[in-house]
């Protein structure tokens, strides 16, 4: 099982395997074409609130990983989720989003959970 977090702004690299892009918005100065997105699962995204306190410096990372676990739990993006890891188990995944700090960001909460629970 093979899941890695990269941001969206590096070249595609061979061993990525489905490129996932994590972010609810589109990356800005990135093209549909050079960034080579397999799925875009908005339903999977942090919701606009959560994104806007965590951005805006409402919070700690932990606060907002606790609270975007919660949010995972509803139907749909429940349903994304199950989808993803059945995808990692088909083969290496890498969760893309345009964060500064990729190891702080929803990508790298999904990638602990699609570790965790493969």
């Amino acid at each position: 099982m093979s899941v890695r977090v990269r941001r969206i702004y590096g070249s595609p690299d061979p061993d990525d395997g489905l490129r996932v892009l994590v972010d609810r918005l589109w990356p800005r100065g990135v093209s549909k074409e050079e960034a080579h997105v397999d799925e875009w699962p908005k339903g999977l995204t942090p919701s606009t609130e959560l994104r806007k306190w965590y951005h805006g410096g409402g919070g700690s990372y932990e606060e907002f990983r606790r609270r975007y676990e919660e949010e995972l739990k509803a139907p749909e993006a429940a349903g994304l989720l199950d989808g993803l890891r059945t995808s990692v188990r088909e083969g290496p995944v890498t969760l893309l989003t345009a964060s500064r700090t990729p190891e702080e960001s929803q990508a790298s909460v999904l990638a602990d959970l699609l570790k965790r629970t493969g």
